[in-house]
């Protein structure tokens, strides 16, 4: 993993890291966590084709130095993330999250692709459809009207803008995923 997360175990006390580091390796004693392991670790199971798609995206997020695995750092980083970012530290996630192309750019495509499969692993019910989401977050924050968001466009709009923080924020709050392997690692001591 690169110097570039900014995260490190010195970052959580000792006993935390020694409770974290014993769970990745009671579930993954290779050291490497695979996709395939990575939703059984969170206990994502019969995913539609759209959920697996946004897991497999969310994964790559977390494998920093693309290699197909996600080590015990880059594990690190990511609980340190959802515990412990800063909104700036988030939405950078989400940006990298939302370009599954990768393209420096959020499209419509994209962002409608997540949106859906979020709503479909969380089920919960929306008041506004996908796809009024999705257009509603473009006529917001597509300053330049180029159909596109630039990581600048999103981050800007995303923290002018109280409601789409918030919606961000709580639709992909994984604290409570963390909240159950923490109570597994409590069981286990």
């Amino acid at each position: 993993m690169g110097n570039n997360s900014g995260v490190s175990l010195e970052e959580m006390n000792a006993c935390e890291s020694h409770q974290w580091y014993r769970k990745f390796m009671t579930e993954c004693p290779s050291g490497l966590l695979t996709f395939y392991e990575f939703k059984r670790f969170f206990g994502l199971k019969n995913l539609s084709e759209t959920s697996n798609a946004y897991v497999m995206a969310m994964f790559k997020t977390f494998d920093m130095n693309n290699d197909g695995y996600i080590d015990f750092m880059e594990y690190v980083a990511a609980l340190s993330l959802v515990l412990k970012g800063g909104v700036q530290q988030k939405l950078r996630w989400y940006f990298k999250l939302y370009d599954v192309d990768r393209s420096g750019c959020i499209d419509r495509e994209e962002l409608l692709l997540i949106i859906k499969s979020i709503r479909a692993i969380t089920g919960a019910d929306h008041d506004m459809s996908a796809e009024d989401f999705t257009n509603m977050v473009f006529d917001k924050i597509d300053v330049n009207g180029d159909g596109e968001l630039s990581y600048e466009e999103f981050v800007e709009g995303i923290q002018n803008d109280e409601m789409l923080l918030a919606t961000l924020t709580e639709s992909l709050d994984l604290t409570h995923i963390v909240q159950r392997i923490q109570g597994e690692i409590q069981d286990n001591m």
